[in-house]
């Protein structure tokens, strides 16, 4: 498990660290002691596509730094290869130093066009999905990952959704399915290319999350999510932002990190290797419950998975 000190003078970058997982990652790796620039596109003077006003990242850094850490917000559309390039500028200029990027850049829901075939989806649409979760990883990386490179330790971590495993399954629409099995390819890719440097690439994906988002569809909030269990038994096993950004921290504090390189984690995988908890002290499962019981057919409690 991570210490209040154990990325003290770390740098890092949370690219697509507004709200949800982002903010979580970035909030865990503050707790660590890190200085931690965190990106995205809604500020409190201008609100992205996504909709969401209430979530900034001027208030992810703000609570970084509460957390213990350093927060620096930069508004940065990771799909403007000029401003990538001087956020990347800015903290080598800072610090001439990274040593944790998070490629967690998505913000494509309101585009899935669920149980819809490819040929009748909206290409633009489609195409845009695939801008937002793939192009802006690759974007980031290019232009990043030379800073990080510079010295040994560095690491990356891509986010997605669903495990290497996990994903040999069909994810329900065309382009959902590539988003998110792309950052598990980049993560071995960038695995092979990062090692000889001393670096290490790996692709991390929370279970059933708990975010903003997934909390307005249900109804509820973080303090009876419970509630929507009524209607969507499975959300029994859900976790909430905080899991994840454990998950990221103890990785990014263990000096034994390249023993992952390449590979695809989750965050209930790495509870059970590195011994942290979920903000409740629960320890959900969620890739193993899925697998298991909806579709493996096992007759197990759901509690057997937290």
């Amino acid at each position: 498990m991570t210490t209040d000190t154990a990325l003290k003078g770390k740098i890092a970058l949370v690219a697509g660290a507004t709200r949800g997982a982002g903010r979580a990652i970035a909030v865990q790796l503050g707790a660590a002691g890190a200085t931690v620039y965190v990106t995205g596109r809604t500020t409190r003077q201008h609100v992205s596509e996504v909709g969401r006003a209430g979530e900034t990242i001027e208030e992810t850094a703000e609570l970084v730094t509460a957390a213990g850490g350093t927060g620096i917000a930069v508004p940065t559309d990771h799909l403007d290869v000029d401003r990538v390039r001087a956020l990347v500028a800015r903290i080598d200029g800072d610090h001439g130093a990274l040593d944790v990027l998070v490629n967690d850049l998505w913000g494509g829901e309101h585009l899935i066009e669920w149980n819809t075939k490819m040929w009748d989806t909206d290409l633009d649409r489609g195409l845009r999905l695939l801008d937002l979760g793939v192009r802006s990883h690759i974007i980031t990386s290019s232009c990043a990952l030379p800073l990080l490179a510079r010295r040994p330790g560095g690491l990356l971590v891509e986010i997605t959704d669903g495990t290497a495993e996990y994903n040999r399954r069909f994810r329900e629409n065309f382009f959902y399915d590539l988003a998110k099995n792309a950052p598990i390819r980049m993560a071995f890719a960038l695995g092979e290319d990062l090692k000889d440097a001393g670096c290490t690439a790996v692709c991390i994906t929370p279970g059933f999350l708990r975010s903003e988002q997934m909390l307005d569809v249900f109804g509820v909030r973080e303090e009876n999510w419970r509630d929507a269990t009524v209607g969507e038994p499975h959300f029994a096993v859900s976790e909430s932002p905080v899991y994840l950004g454990r998950a990221v921290a103890a990785v990014a504090a263990d000096p034994e990190r390249a023993r992952w390189n390449g590979r695809s984690l989750s965050s209930g995988g790495l509870a059970k290797e590195y011994g942290f908890t979920d903000a409740d002290g629960s320890s959900p499962d969620a890739w193993g419950y899925f697998l298991d019981v909806v579709h493996g057919g096992k007759d197990a409690p759901v509690d057997d998975y937290r």
